[in-house]
């Protein structure tokens, strides 16, 4: 399935869990046919993301809705600011309105955080990626509040690319042996497949220059001395991926190693939600 596909069907079980049987608070209170108006105002600075999504969770309850966007994802947002209004049935809005909230928060808070490590990053060559360290299906938006903030999608599941980390290596029997079952693999099986392999220490950066066969090397828990000395060893005839204890503090003293990428799963899991909220018009 492709990104709207995929968003269509999270939209639909998002809902289902929420509505259930029906949206009894609503349904004994409003009638059926009322129409109203509502804005999503901001209550904290950051960097909005989930608009687009937004306006596709009210269009997925009701496909006439009138949706009017102030500002746009990836846009810096500050306290008083109204993104977006919307008018539709009431019904509508009224059970939309949490998975709406819940999207934008959580995705404003990822992208925010994210420009954060970006910023960080300019001046030098190195990208930063995230990872599969996501929530349960809602990774499809993780990872798109990550693209709106600045930073670049890694692999999206365990589909789409070949990842040898430590624990492949260790059951293999050997990041020699793990990497030519890996090359075969995708030569009998799946071609165009790439092919990522974590290293542990400089000596299994040789290794794998010895063996080839893989497309990019993750440097896993090196310092950035280390590093140096890994990128030397590489000479560039391979993507290079650096992870592993690399926060704001420290991850320029990476970056300025030359290392093609950085890694880090904290720009998704340790985003705060950040506050945002829809607030009804009378119209």
């Amino acid at each position: 399935m492709d990104y709207n596909e995929q968003l269509q069907q999270l939209i639909k079980n998002a809902l289902a869990e929420d509505i259930g049987d029906g949206d009894h608070s609503t349904l004994s209170s409003i009638n059926g046919d009322a129409n109203g108006k509502a804005v999503l105002k901001i209550k904290e600075d950051g960097v909005l993301a989930g608009v687009e999504v937004a306006e596709k969770i009210f269009s997925f309850m009701q496909p006439d809705i009138i949706f009017t966007a102030f500002k746009k994802d990836g846009d810096e947002m500050k306290y008083g600011e109204t993104a977006f209004e919307v008018t539709a049935k009431v019904h509508t809005i009224l059970q939309t309105e949490r998975l709406v909230l819940n999207a934008m928060q959580r995705m404003s808070a990822i992208a925010t955080l994210t420009k954060t490590y970006v910023d960080k990053l300019k001046g030098y060559t190195t990208k930063l990626l995230d990872t599969r360290k996501t929530t349960p299906n809602f990774r499809l938006l993780e990872k798109e509040a990550v693209r709106i903030g600045g930073g670049v999608n890694h692999r999206f599941g365990l589909y789409d690319m070949i990842m040898l980390k430590d624990n492949h290596i260790d059951y293999c029997g050997g990041i020699e042996k793990a990497i030519n079952k890996a090359y075969e693999y995708v030569q009998t099986i799946k071609p165009g497949l790439k092919i990522e392999v974590e290293t542990r220490s400089i000596e299994d950066v040789k290794k794998v220059m010895a063996i080839g066969k893989v497309n990019r090397i993750l440097l896993d828990n090196f310092t950035p001395e280390l590093i140096t000395e890994a990128l030397k060893i590489i000479d560039k005839k391979y993507e290079t991926e650096a992870s592993g204890g690399i926060n704001l503090s420290n991850i320029e003293s990476y970056a300025a190693t030359g290392v093609d990428f950085i890694s880090s799963g904290a720009v998704i899991h340790q985003a705060r939600s950040l506050d945002l909220s829809l607030k009804a018009v009378t119209i």
